[in-house]
């Protein structure tokens, strides 16, 4: 099968977009098991006896006492409780490690080193690249998976394996060892999936992508990035770091100004383009996501948009692609939700048709 790369100007440029049969693999993905080689991810690893209770000071999660073999999501914010960064954190061996956007990974680390100051931390890139497992039949190989989510285990040869969802296996492996992993993976029966289905499944499940579901105005909670390990980036029973206070504000005294939904688009030619705005009667109330093609829903994308908006509202996208699009009710905040209106919507942009 001929890999078909990743488009130049997107946030995946070098990494394999498909290979000839992006609804195919994602149909695998859900009836079988799929291996999407995300190596171009940027890796950190961060060493020292202070490790985990330094960064507790520094980032949004509570990480000052992870146990062995955590997972957990966190974030850097500014000083106004904006997101700068995000990663997917995993203790292991006494080694914090970090992986986050290809694009992120030196300034992340520019940023951490720059906050070390008198602890006893090393923060060095580490060489890993991320293999994603997706599907019903991933557990393919005898490999030592954790049984609950958000848990890791050593791998033998190095690296480790983790778990992220009942379907969703990660291998985290030395670069130079990935492509072995890979082949072995594939002769066990797994088909090769690109980013494509990748980020379909992804906009489907409603997860956000930094820099691309989010702009420079994104607080936490307008992607649902609150709460613990899981789906969480954010802790709220803990303080002490940049932004916590208009984290706390949020939380205990208002909504946020926008929210993330799913659109769904109509199905002609046109598609918008991340960053596009979003307009209902010709203004502007918010920013398109990242936009997929997926092989149940057809065109879809996530956007922020400002918060209340009803869910049977008429949207379009501005930008050079003026392309009809409905709210899918079920992604809305659930004070925010209008089934009825919103799966309405969804009909009338399909003429009816599910």
């Amino acid at each position: 099968m001929s890999a078909v790369p990743a488009p130049e100007t997107g946030p995946d440029a070098g990494a394999v977009w498909h290979y000839g049969d992006p609804l195919g693999e994602q149909r695998a993905a859900a009836t079988e098991a799929v291996i999407v080689d995300r190596g171009h991810r940027a890796t950190i690893e961060l060493t020292g006896d202070d490790r985990q209770s330094w960064l507790h000071t520094i980032s949004s999660q509570h990480v000052s006492s992870l146990p062995e073999g955590s997972v957990v999501q966190n974030l850097s914010l500014d000083g106004q409780g904006r997101v700068e960064d995000h990663w997917l954190q995993t203790e292991l061996g006494g080694v914090t490690t970090l992986d986050t956007e290809s694009w992120r990974g030196q300034p992340l680390a520019d940023f951490l080193r720059k906050m070390v100051f008198w602890s006893k931390v090393e923060v060095n890139p580490a060489d890993l690249a991320v293999l994603s497992l997706l599907g019903p039949a991933v557990n393919v190989l005898d490999l030592p998976t954790p049984d609950a989510e958000w848990t890791a285990a050593p791998l033998p040869d190095g690296g480790f394996v983790r778990r992220v969802g009942p379907q969703d296996i990660e291998l985290v492996v030395p670069r130079a060892a990935a492509a072995a992993w890979r082949q072995r993976l594939v002769d066990a029966g797994v088909r090769p999936a690109g980013l494509w289905a990748y980020e379909a499944l992804r906009v489907a499940a409603l997860r956000p992508r930094l820099g691309v579901d989010t702009d420079e105005r994104t607080i936490p909670h307008e992607v649902g990035w609150i709460g613990g390990p899981g789906i969480g980036a954010v802790h709220l029973d803990k303080g002490c770091y940049r932004g916590q206070e208009t984290v706390a504000r949020v939380h205990n005294l208002g909504k946020p100004p926008r929210m993330l939904v799913l659109l769904h688009l109509d199905g002609g030619d046109d598609r918008p383009a991340t960053g596009d705005p979003v307009l209902a009667g010709g203004r502007a109330i918010g920013r398109v996501g990242t936009v997929a093609e997926h092989v149940d829903l057809g065109p879809i994308a996530l956007a922020l948009l400002k918060r209340g908006v009803p869910a049977d509202t008429e949207l379009t996208t501005g930008g050079d692609a003026q392309v009809p699009a409905a709210i899918d009710a079920d992604s809305l905040p659930e004070a925010d939700t209008s089934a009825g209106a919103g799966r309405a919507a969804v009909d009338r942009l399909r003429g009816g048709a599910r």
